[in-house]
């Protein structure tokens, strides 16, 4: 069965997750024991991401042509630095929350609120943290390579070193090996050799302030965003806020607008407003 039918095959209900239902995993990523990183909540919505624990939960496993997921911290927990082999991008839902980029975060910075969304190229090190009063939560989408996988995360190196000390090691495979758990690394598997300080610097981007500007959209600008799609009357409005023009819904690009294998788009419906029977074209 090819992948367009098998998605056919399951029911609405396969494709529903309600918010209170999400399952977190609190050990998703090497720098799940790193003080200051060590009380994050990671999900996986749709696909599996680039989860590192195979423990982790999938809500809805049905292909999708990108995976959607997302982050719950408290005030000042961190995502340490990384990045990754696809587009990753991240739409605030609740908190405050700063963006930082750079190895170790010093390239810059920028603070996003709830309905803001940003953007993040590969081959940039990226790192955020919960800055709100409250916890806060965002959801995240991943592209996916020519293999259909979000491949995988790359750690900045002095996220390798803090780990270890805490008894977290990453495999070649991808797997997460817990020693103070009593785990030990297979003897047909070996650690993950990470990038050097000297090949990260070769090999990844250096983004200003102004650059990364053109990867953010901010809340208070969406309704300058060009509106296409299932808009109709006053009653429902599309916006374009990720992606390229798309002739056959009549919609322009978005404010980012780089290819990212999939698009984003904001929906607008007053009360009681409805959107008819449609089909997307992909």
């Amino acid at each position: 069965m090819d992948t367009v039918n098998q998605a056919y095959s399951f029911s609405i209900d396969q494709r529903v997750i309600r918010f209170n239902e999400f399952v977190p995993c609190k050990t998703a990523f090497i720098d799940a024991r790193t003080p200051g990183s060590d009380k994050k909540d990671n999900f996986c919505l749709i696909g599996s991401g680039v989860a590192e624990n195979p423990g982790q939960f999938t809500h809805i496993k049905i292909p999708h042509g990108f995976d959607v997921g997302g982050a719950r911290q408290p005030r000042g927990c961190k995502n340490s630095h990384h990045s990754h082999d696809t587009e990753e991008v991240f739409i605030i839902f609740s908190g405050d929350w700063k963006f930082t980029w750079g190895q170790k975060g010093e390239d810059g910075e920028v603070k996003l609120s709830a309905g803001d969304v940003i953007s993040i190229p590969t081959k940039v090190f990226r790192g955020f943290e919960n800055i709100g009063a409250d916890d806060g939560f965002m959801f995240s989408i991943l592209g996916l390579d020519k293999n259909g996988t979000a491949g995988k995360v790359i750690w900045a190196p002095y996220v390798f070193q803090q780990a270890k000390s805490h008894g977290l090691v990453l495999l070649e495979d991808g797997r997460l090996i817990d020693t103070i758990a009593g785990e030990e690394v297979p003897d047909d598997s070996k650690e993950y050799t990470p990038i050097s300080v000297e090949e990260a610097s070769k090999e990844f981007l250096k983004l200003t302030l102004e650059d990364m500007d053109n990867c953010i959209l901010r809340n208070e600008d969406l309704f300058s965003l060009p509106t296409g799609g299932v808009s109709h009357s006053n009653n429902v409005v599309e916006r374009a806020v990720i992606g390229c023009e798309n002739l056959s819904e009549n919609m322009k690009q978005g404010k980012i607008a780089w290819e990212h294998g999939f698009h984003v788009r904001h929906l607008t419906i007053q009360p009681k407003a409805s959107i008819p029977k449609h089909i997307r074209m992909e």
